[in-house]
């Protein structure tokens, strides 16, 4: 069972910056992938970013350009860089990891992105 638990959410004026972290209870190396997902209320759960275990990245399209994702293997742990906020960006962050063909995820860290 692998447990994740994120933290770096808050309350952000647009253009600002936040840094979300996602620390894993075992080695990342043994994650297939990692990423985030968000869902804003009344809307689907969507893919935000994610990276793999060498290191290929894949971005929403709202996304890119602003947010960048990254991994600390020493720390087991997976950044997600969000620089230029817009207020559409205000949702629940999730962290996901994907091992052996499951996904787990993280309790989710509210984004809020004033105008």
């Amino acid at each position: 069972q692998v447990q994740l638990v994120e933290s770096g959410g808050g309350l952000v004026q647009a253009g600002g910056s936040l840094r979300l972290s996602c620390a894993a209870s075992e080695s990342i190396f043994s994650l297939s992938a990692m990423g985030w997902y968000r869902q804003a209320p009344g809307k689907e759960r969507e893919l935000v970013a994610r990276i793999t275990s060498g290191d290929s990245t894949n971005y929403a399209d709202s996304v890119k350009g602003r947010f960048t994702i990254s991994r600390d293997n020493a720390k087991n742990t997976v950044y997600l860089q969000m620089n230029s906020l817009k207020p559409e960006d205000t949702a629940v962050y999730y962290c996901y990891g994907l091992k052996w063909a499951r996904n787990y995820w993280g309790q989710g860290t509210q984004v809020t992105v004033s105008s």
